[in-house]
């Protein structure tokens, strides 16, 4: 079975949009694992537009499943991480004024700068993964790192999907397949949802987790939170 992650930023989002606690973001969280969530992902940007650094600290004892950081490895990032020690951190890189995340690492570029910041998520006990594209010697890279996953960014694969499903899925498919004979674990995520995702999990050999967010809160406005992590989770039996 893959696990399914609820990303809570657009609740913080619509929470900051008053300046108030409604809706109660820890509350949410809490909620979301009782309806049946196997993780929650959050991802603090340096302008806290969404999730603040100080939800991140109370979210820590409240998160019971499987708490999950994103975000770029700043000297900021990574003092909130390694004193909140999530399960697993995601490293992803995006710009400070990044809208959300476009692309993933060219981790041959940046292989010295990942595998310090793998180094010391390890020591503290924190699970690594990097967020990649589906480039199977870019996974490789990933693994030569350390890490312990790898995040596939699904955006490439959700944009095709209406015109050629198994056109789109083909190299997830291939970088599941390397990332496995790497020794990585596979997560996805970007832009996944109720029309892509159950098709998307079929065909991948080896996929851990999907973290999904948006999709998730825009599919509450209509059917109830609840409802929308159970109609999710159904897509990953």
């Amino acid at each position: 079975m893959t696990n399914l992650s609820v990303n809570i930023n657009k609740v913080a989002t619509l929470r900051n949009a008053r300046g108030e606690n409604t809706p109660d973001v820890e509350r949410v969280a809490v909620d979301c694992e009782r309806f049946g969530a196997d993780g929650i992902t959050v991802h603090p940007r340096p302008d806290e537009r969404h999730i603040r650094h100080d939800d991140v600290i109370a979210l820590r004892p409240l998160v019971k499943t499987e708490f999950n950081i994103e975000g770029y490895p700043s000297d900021d990032f990574m003092r909130l991480v390694l004193m909140v020690r999530p399960e697993q951190v995601t490293l992803v890189p995006d710009a400070p004024d990044a809208i959300t995340s476009s692309a993933g690492w060219d981790v041959a570029a940046h292989m010295e700068m990942l595998t310090s910041i793998v180094d010391r998520l390890h020591e503290v006990g924190v699970r690594a993964s990097i967020f990649v594209g589906t480039d199977p010697a870019n996974i490789k890279a990933a693994a030569a790192t350390g890490a312990d996953r790898v995040e596939l960014y699904t955006k490439p694969y959700a944009d095709m999907y209406h015109s050629d499903p198994e056109a789109a899925v083909a190299p997830y498919v291939e970088a599941s397949m390397a990332a496995h004979k790497a020794g990585l674990g596979v997560n996805a995520g970007h832009d996944l949802n109720l029309e892509n995702l159950k098709f998307f999990h079929e065909r991948l050999p080896y996929l851990n987790e999907v973290s999904i967010g948006h999709a998730i809160i825009s599919d509450a406005l209509y059917l109830g939170l609840e409802a929308a992590i159970r109609q999710y989770k159904a897509c990953l039996q």
